[in-house]
Parts: structure tokens; C-alpha cells; sequence
């Protein structure tokens, strides 16, 4: 057995091989980014080793660097994890030539599966279902548009060396397909320095269902069964479940022996995914078709493990050692059903734009341990959390925004579907946009709690997913309205009868008017004080209804209103206050009108950076005068531009970083003062 290995990533998976590595007895060496230097899977590693500076090609892709660092540490073996050189097969050929051994497939298969193209050559003489379509070497542009023709519309075109979603285009027509042709050859030589392309019959309503092949050095080879990923937006998917709903024993069986075919015609070892489209257009019964095989461990590999009680990083270590596979083919049970939620800090209202901040408060849903190793699958309410990141950590804008996976286990589908909801309402993010609303009601919707599923769901129920910003429920402006009063009354004197918060007035009752800005608008409201501080009559919309605090520590809050019992959290940032229900998040800012109270105008302000990023471009000179709304430099975060605009007319009276350079979120860019 391997007794030390090297985890060439970062995040939450290398927490979790990590965590794997840590129970066999196998210690274990993280490599990191100057970003990262405090991470959680830095410190969730026996050793650590910088590679470099934060960009992922300056440290994480540097395989020199990692080799290096692999042979000082006295690593035996190199975990690539997924992404960065997970299929890179020069860095699998440099690991063997280093004396290393890499764990996942040998170099040879890596490249084998490298061009969609040629992968797909080689299933057909495995006789692998293709998608009917052309894979072929040819690229004239008449010839492609020929075979195009042959096939029938739709089709679609795919970059031959892509992945992500880049490099692809329907074309529904035969006139359109040049200039569609033309589109998808110039992202693709941007891409990925390539651009062949492939023609392929576009399936309408597609299911991507893919399976967990193993393959050993004895010439074993299994398959784990299935998973759906047919959930996605751009491409990417968002939510991954086991087993696929609706599928048959025979379907199964035919579609796990393909994947091993597949498998064993490229000499496979280790752990992959073969990844199928599934027809269910037009009444067709789910016909599979090869896509593409995946040769290293999935992000979504989780909901094998949950369904099969089986430790997959622990697989892969035993398989590197040159130990048979676990378990044979007719071992392998399926055992409930399995979900995971990828939680990301992102904006679903903002077309997915990734956020970038510090995560000021993280509070997740209970982990229950799930005994993997042990193959116990009996719990009926099972919650796993893999995560990379810690309250205070910051999601920066040189890696994947993902904040969590989070996967739930129940006896069947509706078991798991509730367990997912539960879950999900339990998280509490504060310090930057998340997912968690659009998980909530995609795995709400009809479409996939009733398994009506193809890889166009988003899309199709854009409406339901994306619905218009509802004013704030009474509930949720009373907890804003308390969590206000609760901390004005924390800051005032209890011995000075001046400084009471508790509203008591000698003749009639304090009336005072409270505002507070959410996405749909503005929302006021007024509280007549009772005078004893825990008492209100809360009137809203036209109607009056009785409040009282009845706990509101470290904001925990419990309230009756009109004689209800709830309760909530709220947490305060600045002018936002984020209240958590147990069922929702709902954010609103409270329009203080002491906020600005001895500040005026010509005071001028500060312009400071919405996120970590590098300055691009400067717009404006030391001295200059500017308009409102003028843009004054403008940002790059995340691979995307963000301009900085003039809040009022006003001078520049210093710049205070030039371009190429970096600024942390929060940094002043500029003093500006306004006209």
C-alpha cells in the first residue's frame, strides 16, 4: 500500500482525499497557492508546499513544481483530484518518469479519450451506440455542411478538443450551417488552439446520464451504476442524483457493460466516468449514445458512494498500489437514492456571475456520518457536506466560486428530495450572492420533483426558476423591524432614563415609521411602542398586529406576532440585515436616517473595489473633473470586466493604483470629491 501521497489540488476535494488518505493510514503532502495559504485543505494535510503565486497556470498547472514537491516530501504517489492536470497526460507520463505514481489512468488512456473525435472512432470499433453524426478527420466546410444534410436537422456542432460548453452551436438549418460553422472554429481555436470540429445529430430533449466505471491492473473492470447529471445551465451541471430515475434493470445492465467496453478498449485503470446522452424526444424510449469518457474522478462521484456504501478515493488508492478491485461485478448492490446540490457563490438573477467576497457567516445544514467504509447505507436521513472552504474564508477570483456539495441519502427518491430541502433551508450564507434560492426552488419545482428531467430544464422553466422579486412577507419585516429595535436597545444606558430605548413617553405613545429596501422596492411600516421594550403594535398594509421580542440573543430571534410563536436568525451587515427563517433567506436594507447624520455631500467619499481583482484600465487623470455615472477605471475579476463609475460630479484628486495592478475587495481605488 501506498504510505504517503502528494494531493495536486485544492478545495474540497483535496479535503476529500484527504479525509480518506487519513483513515487508511496514508499520509498526505497539499501544494498551495499563495491564496491559499491559509486554506482549509492546507491544513487538513500532514505537509504542505507553496507552489507559487495565486494563478492557477503560476502554481496549480505548474507539474514541475508539483513533481519537485512530490520527490522533497518523500510522496510515492500523486492524487490529481479533478480539474488542473487531472487529464493532463504529459503530467501522467512526467509522474511515471519521475518515479511517481499517479493515481488515475496511465497516460495512453488519458490521450486515447483527449479528442472527442478520435475517442469516438475508437467506440465505434468497440461497438459503442454512437449519436449519428460525422468524426471524421475532414474539415472543408462544404464536405461538413454534406454530412450534415445526411444526418438531418438539428445538429450540432462541438469543438473535437472541448469541453465546458465551449466551441458548440445548434444549427437548425442548412443555410445557417457556414456561418455556424465559421462561429464555432474561431471559439474553438480560442479555446483550445484547435479547431476541428464534429457534426452530430442534435437529440431535442437529451437526459446526460453517465456511469462510474473502476478498472484494476488485473484486468477487473466494473461499472458502479448510474448517475443523472442531466440538470445543468450553460452546460455545467448544477444538480446529480443516483440511481437515474426511471431506469430499467436491462437498460442498466446495457449501458454498464458499454461504459466497461469503453473502458477496456483504451486500456483504462483506476477510476472514469463514461458519459451517455439519453434520447427521450419525440416518444423515443432512451436510446443511449457514447458522449465522452471522463478519466479522472467526478465532481458528483459522492452520490455513487452514497447509493453503493462504497469509498471510491479509497479504491483508487488501493488500485495505485497494485491491489485487485474490492468487489466484483455481481457484489456491487444500489441501495436508496442519492442527490447532490452544487453550492456555489454566484448570482442566478445575474445570468450565474460569480461573487466574490469573504464568507462573513457560514452555518450549514447537520452532517450525519455516513459509514462508507462500513457499506452502511441504512440511515434514513443521511447528510454529507464536502466543502473547501470556512466561515472567513474568501471565494477569490483566481478558482471555481464553489462554496459546498451537498448531498443527502433517503430510501427512495421522494425520501431523498425531502431530506434535500431540509438541508438546503438550513444553510446560512452571508458576505457575498449564492445559489441556495435557485437550488431551493428547482428542487421544489415540478419538473424535477416529479423526474420530468433533460438537460433543457432551467431553460424551459426559466419563468418558474426565475420568478419576479416578491415584496417581503410581514413575518420577515417583523424579525428586520426587531433585529433594529434589539440593537438600539443593546446600545443604550439601562441607568440613564435618558437613554431608554423602551419607547416610554409621559403623555401618549411613541408612533415611529421604519423603512426598509428589498429587490422588490421599498417597504415601510410603523411601530407604536407599548413602553415596557419588548411590546408593539406593528402596522403594515393597512392592518395593525401585535409584536412582542420574546428572545433576541446574538440574533436568535423569537417573536410572537398576532400570537404566533417564530423564529429566525438575523444577521446584520452594515445596512443589510439577512433574515433566516428555517425555510428561506430573505435580504433587506434598512434605510437608517442616522446613517449619514453629520456628513455632508462635499464631503466626498471613497471608491473602493466591490471584490478582489486587477486593475485593467484607468479612465481618468490625477486632478480631472468628472461627470456622474462617468466610468473611472474599470476592474477584471473572475474573467470578467467590472467599471467603477463616479458616484457624483466631482475631481479625481488621486489615483491610487495603476493598471496590472491587484487590489483586495475593499480597497480604496481613488480619492474623489464630489462639486
Amino acid at each position: 500500500m501506498i504510505h504517503k501521497i502528494l494531493i495536486a489540488n485544492r478545495g474540497e476535494i483535496a479535503c476529500r482525499v484527504a479525509a480518506t488518505a487519513r483513515r487508511m493510514g496514508v499520509a498526505t503532502v497539499a501544494v498551495y497557492s499563495d491564496a491559499d495559504a491559509g486554506a482549509k485543505h492546507v491544513q487538513a494535510c500532514d505537509e504542505s508546499v507553496r507552489l507559487g503565486p495565486a494563478p492557477a497556470k503560476e502554481s496549480y498547472l505548474c507539474g514541475d513544481k508539483i513533481i519537485a514537491a512530490a520527490l522533497a516530501t518523500g510522496a510515492q504517489g500523486i492524487h490529481p483530484g479533478y480539474g488542473f492536470l487531472s487529464e493532463n497526460a504529459d503530467f501522467a507520463q512526467a509522474c511515471a518518469d519521475a518515479g511517481l505514481v499517479f493515481i488515475g489512468p496511465p497516460a495512453s488512456a488519458i490521450r486515447a479519450m483527449g479528442s472527442k473525435s478520435a475517442a469516438k472512432a475508437l467506440m465505434e470499433k468497440a461497438a459503442v451506440p454512437l449519436v449519428p453524426g460525422y468524426h471524421g478527420e475532414r474539415q472543408e466546410s462544404e464536405f461538413l455542411r454534406g454530412e450534415a444534410d445526411r444526418i438531418g436537422y438539428p445538429v450540432l456542432l462541438k469543438a473535437s478538443a472541448g469541453g465546458g460548453g465551449k466551441g458548440m452551436r445548434v444549427v437548425e438549418r442548412s443555410e445557417d450551417f457556414a456561418a455556424a460553422l465559421a462561429s464555432c472554429k474561431r471559439e474553438a481555436i480560442s479555446s483550445f488552439g484547435d479547431d476541428r470540429v464534429l457534426v452530430e445529430k442534435y437529440l431535442t430533449r437529451p437526459r446526460h446520464i453517465e456511469i462510474q466505471v473502476f478498472a484494476d491492473t488485473h484486468g477487473n473492470c466494473v461499472y458502479l451504476f448510474e448517475r443523472d447529471c442531466s440538470v445543468q445551465r450553460r452546460h455545467q451541471k448544477v444538480l446529480e442524483e443516483a440511481p437515474a430515475p426511471g431506469m430499467t434493470a436491462e437498460r442498466r445492465a446495457a449501458m454498464g457493460e458499454a461504459a466497461v467496453a469503453a473502458a477496456r478498449a483504451v486500456g483504462y485503470v483506476g477510476a472514469g466516468t463514461v458519459e451517455f446522452i439519453a434520447d427521450y424526444s419525440n416518444g423515443e424510449d432512451g436510446s443511449f449514445y457514447f458522449m465522452e469518457m471522463n478519466t479522472r474522478l467526478q465532481v458528483e462521484h459522492p452520490v455513487t458512494e452514497m447509493i453503493t456504501g462504497q469509498d471510491l478515493v479509497e479504491w483508487q488508492l488501493r488500485v495505485a498500489s497494485g491491489e485487485p478491485l474490492p468487489l466484483k461485478q455481481d457484489q456491487l448492490r444500489i441501495a436508496g437514492h442519492a442527490i447532490e446540490a452544487r453550492i456555489y457563490a454566484e448570482n442566478p438573477e445575474k445570468g450565474f456571475l460569480p461573487s466574490i467576497g469573504t464568507l462573513a457567516r457560514m452555518r450549514t445544514a447537520s452532517a450525519v456520518e455516513f459509514r462508507l467504509h462500513q457499506g452502511d447505507v441504512s440511515q434514513p436521513a443521511a447528510v454529507r457536506i464536502d466543502s473547501g472552504v470556512r466561515e472567513g474564508d474568501a471565494i477569490s477570483p483566481f478558482y471555481d466560486p464553489m462554496i459546498a456539495k451537498l448531498i443527502v441519502w433517503g430510501a427512495d427518491r421522494e425520501a431523498a428530495l425531502r431530506n434535500m430541502s431540509r438541508a438546503l433551508a438550513q444553510y446560512q450564507v452571508v458576505g457575498l450572492a449564492t445559489n441556495i434560492g435557485f437550488l431551493q426552488r428547482l428542487v421544489a419545482g415540478a419538473a424535477f420533483s416529479q423526474a420530468d428531467l433533460d438537460t433543457g430544464l432551467i431553460e424551459r422553466h426559466h419563468e418558474t426558476l426565475f420568478p419576479a422579486p416578491a415584496a417581503p412577507a410581514l413575518e420577515t419585516l417583523a424579525f428586520a423591524a426587531v433585529a433594529v429595535l434589539n440593537e438600539e436597545g443593546s446600545k443604550s444606558d439601562k441607568a440613564d432614563p435618558w437613554s431608554s430605548a423602551n419607547g416610554w413617553r409621559m403623555n401618549g405613545k411613541l408612533l415611529r415609521a421604519l423603512e426598509f429596501t428589498g429587490d422588490a422596492g421599498a417597504a415601510r411600516l410603523q411601530l407604536e411602542y407599548a413602553g415596557d421594550g419588548n411590546s408593539w403594535t406593528l402596522l403594515a398594509g393597512g392592518a395593525s398586529h401585535a409584536l412582542r421580542i420574546e428572545s433576541a440573543a446574538s440574533g436568535a430571534c423569537s417573536i410572537t406576532l398576532d400570537g404566533r410563536l417564530l423564529r429566525a436568525d438575523v444577521v446584520r451587515e452594515g445596512e443589510l440585515l439577512h433574515v433566516f427563517d428555517g425555510r428561506a433567506q430573505r435580504s433587506l436594507r434598512y434605510a437608517d436616517p442616522m446613517a449619514h447624520a453629520g456628513h455632508s455631500e462635499a464631503e466626498g467619499g471613497r471608491l473602493t473595489a466591490p471584490m478582489p481583482g486587477k486593475i485593467v484600465a484607468v479612465l481618468v487623470e490625477k486632478g480631472g473633473s468628472v461627470d456622474k455615472g462617468a466610468p473611472l477605471l474599470i476592474m477584471e475579476a473572475m474573467k470578467m470586466e467590472h467599471t467603477i463609475a463616479a458616484p457624483a460630479d466631482g475631481t479625481v484628486e488621486d489615483l491610487l493604483y495603476a493598471v496590472g495592478d491587484q487590489v483586495a475587495e475593499g480597497a480604496q481605488l481613488l480619492e474623489f470629491k464630489t462639486a
